[in-house]
């Protein structure tokens, strides 16, 4: 019985292993293409091991002069503000939902779930954006990405649902207002589905660059997606005038696409570590029956 459950063990270990192994390589291989002279990328394609290394894309990415750090902390300080935020809001509206006391309440998801099959559409976006006065400021790149996602609100309400009503209606008896049990009580005890959506806003608030691109005139406002998504506009600008003088000398394109990566995966990969332990319960629990 021992040998069959080593034997199971080291079979599930190396299989983990290999999986683990097969989807680091990718992101191995991106690294190395990016710091791979353009002109082997060009003739030999993508490779392990590249015949010429270059840091000719990560100089054309730091060439703009402390803008890609100035990009840096606008882009973290949106993200850490927004996902608080919007982590709060969402946790509040779910927290309505799943209250048994409130009237009304299944009337009221309706409305957010309606939100999920229909969409105003661009233009009424700009325009109320405009109306509230938010552009070219940093209010552009976190209040209209805050409304809650309705999947972020269900699978939040869905896991409070699964709380235990005694304790809450215990609380309830202590003398316990809405806020003291949904701040101290409910969130606490909800915190693997919080930080679930907090991973999922921290996401969309990192990788938005069209707040930006709508909303934004000011260079110094630029988050790094933007700014990134510039320099590589710029860079395939400078190939294709290139292309038309005959020039020899190419512009590190491909390479500079894989740097990018790196550099805005690199906040992600350190942060998703911290709250892997939560992401699984939270999915499973938050997906159950209501």
């Amino acid at each position: 019985m021992n040998k069959k459950v080593d034997f199971f063990q080291f079979f599930n270990t190396a299989f983990i292993f290999i999986f683990a192994l097969i989807c680091t390589l990718p992101i191995v291989l991106v690294l190395i293409v990016s710091f791979t002279d353009e002109q082997t990328i060009m003739r030999n394609g993508y490779s392990f091991f590249p015949d010429h290394f270059s840091l000719a894309a990560y100089k054309s990415v730091f060439a703009s002069n402390g803008q890609l750090l100035q990009s840096y902390v606008v882009s973290i300080a949106v993200t850490v503000i927004g996902t608080i935020t919007a982590v709060t809001i969402t946790g509040m509206a779910g927290y309505t939902l799943a209250n048994r006391q409130v009237r009304y309440r299944n009337r009221l998801g309706l409305i957010f779930f309606i939100t999920m099959l229909f969409n105003a559409g661009l233009v009424p976006w700009y325009m109320m954006n405009d109306l509230l006065g938010i552009k070219d400021n940093v209010l552009a790149l976190i209040i209209p990405s805050l409304l809650f996602s309705p999947f972020n609100l269900f699978l939040v309400k869905n896991f409070m649902q699964e709380l235990p009503e005694a304790l809450l209606e215990s609380a309830r008896i202590d003398g316990a207002s809405d806020a003291y049990i949904a701040f101290r009580i409910v969130f606490p005890l909800s915190m693997p589905v919080l930080a679930t959506v907090a991973l999922f806003y921290g996401l969309g608030y990192w990788n938005n660059w069209f707040n930006a691109i709508m909303l934004i005139d000011k260079e110094s406002l630029y988050p790094l997606q933007y700014l990134l998504y510039k320099l590589q506009s710029e860079i395939n600008m400078i190939n294709q005038m290139q292309g038309i003088a005959s020039s020899n000398i190419t512009a590190p394109t491909e390479s500079f696409k894989m740097a990018i990566a790196i550099i805005t995966i690199g906040p992600i990969v350190l942060l998703y570590p911290f709250l892997q332990r939560f992401i699984l319960k939270g999915l499973i629990v938050g997906a159950g029956k209501g």
